[in-house]
């Protein structure tokens, strides 16, 4: 037996988003810890004798830390072999992948990767959006709405005065902050999407632009886990120019 550790990168939350590779790595795997995000049914891919063990993080729930989930790949590495860390999405952005990936090696256990696909592009375009968009938009940023601090990115404010598509994963909690930044710097009528669950059965989305968003994601019930999408691309998703009308106390 020797240890080792995969991160296999789970996709948005549709099971079918996984990769080929990383069906194949959990057909390997005696240990499986799985996030909060990534879909439950890509479990039937493991060993039925192989631990299945949830480990998700989810704002304001009780939740194993970061230093807790290092030290549990540690100890089941050594105890039962392959340890496969399945993460929504790709575990590089902003999965905590690479933290993980760093403190195994440096117990001299065996690291692979299985990239994913990312949140940040793919539940863009479930909704029809796309990130970037000849004439429209010629680049995009994606950004960490909470920092490990539980403050707003430093970044979002250079990324306000932009003309690139801005894509905030973990951003719910600091949606009205966000949109005030917008706001303030005259830019409120920039189209703005919350995707809630992306990909998923239950998918939720919402669009208007920043100056309503708020009360437009209240009104609906949309909350986290969502991805917010900020940019002139928004402006091509289906239901936009109906909904500005609409916002706006036209009939249509």
């Amino acid at each position: 037996m020797q240890p080792k550790l995969t991160l296999v990168g789970a996709g948005p939350g549709d099971g079918e988003l996984i990769t080929l590779k990383g069906i194949r790595t959990l057909r390997q795997a005696d240990v499986v810890l799985y996030d909060d995000l990534a879909n439950a049914t890509l479990l039937e891919f493991a060993p039925e004798r192989s631990l299945k063990l949830y480990v998700g993080k989810r704002a304001g729930k009780a939740s194993f830390t970061q230093d807790e989930i290092n030290e549990l790949i540690i100890r089941l590495a050594q105890e039962h072999g392959h340890v496969v860390r399945l993460k929504g999405g790709d575990p590089y952005v902003f999965g905590r992948g690479f933290e993980e990936y760093d403190y195994a090696r440096q117990y001299g256990i065996c690291c692979e990767v299985v990239p994913g696909v990312s949140s940040s592009i793919a539940v863009a375009a479930s909704q029809g959006i796309p990130v970037t968009s000849r004439g429209v938009s010629e680049s995009f940023w994606v950004i960490t709405g909470t920092t490990r601090h539980g403050e707003l990115a430093d970044d979002m404010r250079l990324a306000v005065q932009s003309k690139a598509t801005v894509v905030v994963l973990m951003g719910m909690s600091k949606l009205r902050e966000i949109c005030a930044m917008y706001c303030q710097a005259g830019r409120g009528y920039m189209p703005m999407a919350v995707i809630q669950n992306g990909t998923r059965a239950d998918e939720q989305c919402v669009v208007g632009q920043v100056w309503n968003i708020p009360q437009l994601v209240a009104e609906q019930g949309v909350g986290a886990p969502a991805v917010l999408i900020i940019g002139e691309v928004v402006s091509l998703h289906p239901s936009y120019v109906a909904e500005c009308l609409r916002n706006a106390g036209v009939a249509i």
